[in-house]
């Protein structure tokens, strides 16, 4: 009888452990600098045209930077120069940033494996007499499947604003489909900030 109730029970716990659903992915952050002063640099003869830059990103991803009429593009991976990013900025002058937030998850080698990234962009937005400087928290969705812009989150108007561009690197660049889904703004907005320019 004690056999029975202990193969029962054995029973049991076997298949709640079976059907209870698998953990979540851990997202994690790295980090890597963005220093143009080191990247290979191509300049351009066009009047207002800046050039362009390769960079190298966390675990060699190329890193593509031009810049043109006070405005920076920035775009990531093997067909950087081709992808929606690189044709992807702000409508106020700005720049880009000298830190890459890379979210990842780890693969089955271990290793971290990229779907995103945060850059802080410095905007001068027109207002009145005086331009108001501020700062863009700028999440771009990594390839497959595209590498682009997915929202936007105002640095200086939100206190949380790291945070807030994790959530939004992490429940929306994985299925964001470039081209089809309009960017999210996520937070407040204050006077310093931009949205998205196209060229």
């Amino acid at each position: 009888m004690i056999n029975r109730v202990f193969c029962a029970l054995a029973a049991v716990l076997a298949a709640g452990l079976f059907s209870a659903p698998a953990a979540a992915q851990t997202v994690e952050s790295a980090y890597t600098a963005l220093d143009l002063d080191k990247c290979r640099h191509t300049p351009s003869k066009e009047e207002e045209d800046y050039g362009e830059w390769r960079c190298s990103g966390y675990g060699g991803i190329a890193v593509h930077v031009s810049a043109g009429d006070q405005r920076s593009y920035v775009s990531y991976g093997r067909n950087a120069k081709n992808e929606p990013a690189a044709k992807q900025t702000l409508a106020s002058f700005n720049g880009e940033g000298e830190k890459i937030e890379w979210r990842a998850e780890r693969g089955a080698d271990g290793k971290l494996k990229p779907f995103a990234t945060i850059m802080r962009w410095s905007t001068t937005v027109s207002s009145g007499d005086a331009p108001v400087r501020g700062e863009m928290l700028v999440v771009t969705r990594l390839g497959p499947g595209g590498v682009c812009h997915v929202g936007y989150v105002d640095g200086k108007a939100n206190p949380d604003a790291n945070a807030l561009a994790q959530k939004l690197a992490d429940d929306h660049a994985r299925k964001f489909r470039c081209g089809a889904d309009k960017p999210i703004v996520l937070g407040n907005k204050g006077p310093g900030f931009s949205g998205p320019y196209d060229r």
